[in-house]
């Protein structure tokens, strides 16, 4: 399997603290799907923005898709294969309707109207969210606005999907509909959730962050008894 991303000895620290990612190594490969696990405040949400070139390391050397990336225009074409839905969907949904939320990403890719409205209502009916395509954005649901979240995502038709938390405060119904949802897709992806048994869903494998640190990769432990997100 060859590489998506390979992070070695990245080093990281906010202005006037310490580091909150030392050392760090981190590897995706195509077909892998690896969840993050840590305490609050471990770097996990830290690390996806690093590999969207979010945020930039004091330290360390990231490739993605095969080449080194180093500065903005490296960065480009890496936010282009990679997707990434931010913890709260508020920070990803800024337009006046849905349509126009999932439209605004293939927009910028540079695609035709035409092309771009085929992606929305394509992109709507896998998710089965075609009745909340001419919806005002911040009138949804909590819960709607996560699938919509990811809906703007995957209009962009990336190779790699980066989730901070998507199953949070969804109810168990619309949790079990987004684990049918990422269990049909194609793309790699790394997942950030504090619910085991999501995690357990969704990948095959997770990481720990500890002390700057990153595991190796490691099978699920056992599942425990219990509704979804216990």
């Amino acid at each position: 399997m060859s590489l998506l991303f390979e992070l070695t000895g990245i080093r990281f620290a906010y202005p006037g603290r310490p580091p909150v990612l030392a050392d760090l190594g981190f590897a995706l490969a195509e077909g892998e799907r690896i969840a993050l696990t840590g305490p609050n405040g471990a770097g996990k949400s830290t690390l996806l923005h690093l590999m969207l070139g979010l945020l930039r390391p004091q330290a360390g050397t990231l490739v993605a898709f095969g080449a080194p990336r180093r500065n903005e225009r490296d960065f480009l074409e890496v936010r282009r294969r990679a997707g990434l839905v931010f913890q709260d969907p508020d920070d990803q949904l800024f337009c006046p309707t849905v349509a126009e939320d999932i439209a605004f990403g293939p927009l910028n890719l540079g695609k035709s109207k035409a092309e771009v409205m085929d992606r929305v209502d394509r992109t709507l009916d896998r998710l089965r969210l075609r009745h909340l395509r001419d919806r005002v954005t911040h009138k949804l649901s909590g819960g709607e606005k996560r699938l919509v979240s990811l809906a703007t995502v995957l209009a962009m038709e990336p190779n790699v999907l980066l989730l901070d938390e998507p199953s949070n405060g969804l109810d168990e119904a619309t949790g079990e509909r987004l684990v049918r949802i990422l269990n049909d897709l194609p793309q790699a992806f790394v997942v950030i959730s504090h619910d085991a048994r999501f995690r357990r869903a969704v990948t095959g494998q997770q990481c720990r962050i500890q002390d700057g640190r990153i595991g190796p990769p490691r099978p699920h432990p056992p599942a425990a008894s219990g509704a979804l997100g216990t």
